[in-house]
């Protein structure tokens, strides 16, 4: 493996509900041995969900930012869940819709530095409102924003989340969707 690491030894550091924290000591291809300290995540799915030329947007508090963000649906996988029914999940549950066609346009490391992280990017469309029922830990606003402001927001860094941020420029390298009037911005 180019500049491939054998890892000599591990050790599991911490073991929580969300995340595990792993030390490996490794041997670098130079000879040399080294600590890699690694966040062990399932793995979760994000939602870009599109009704004509609005994006379904959340707005919760993050504890970890300190403070409300816009974020698009999300959550993280169950034990050997397939994404496709995590995103139909988690769609429901947090925003309360239901989509015709979900397709799964790319999947992304969150911070290859340090986290084993992949989170799977999925395009929803033909929403249909029904309830939501987020864990009770959550307090999420779901609000449909045009994808022209959903551009600004994220130019004008008011939008701050790397998966939202990731998925709304996905729509634009698949057609998904036009920016109208962006073009001078």
């Amino acid at each position: 493996m180019e500049g491939g690491e054998k890892v000599i030894r591990s050790e599991l550091a911490f073991s929580g509900r969300l995340i595990k924290v792993r030390v490996d000591e490794v041997l670098l291809p130079s000879g040399r041995v080294a600590k890699r300290e690694i966040v062990v995540h399932r793995g979760a799915v994000a939602i870009v969900g599109v009704d004509g030329d609005r994006i379904l947007m959340e707005r919760q508090y993050r504890h970890a930012a300190g403070k409300p963000m816009w974020e698009i649906p999300a959550g993280t996988l169950e034990e050997g869940e397939d994404p496709m029914e995590c995103a139909k999940r988690e769609l429901l549950e947090e925003t309360g819709y239901t989509a015709e066609s979900m397709e799964e346009v790319m999947h992304f490391y969150v911070a290859v530095g340090y986290s084993t992280e992949v989170i799977h990017l999925f395009v929803a469309t033909g929403l249909k409102k029904t309830k939501p029922s987020p864990e009770e830990d959550e307090t999420i606003r779901t609000e449909m924003i045009p994808f022209d402001q959903v551009l600004r927001m994220v130019k004008s860094n008011e939008i701050e989340d790397a998966k939202t941020i990731i998925g709304i420029m996905m729509l634009l390298l698949k057609g998904k969707m036009r920016a109208q009037g962006q073009s001078n911005h």
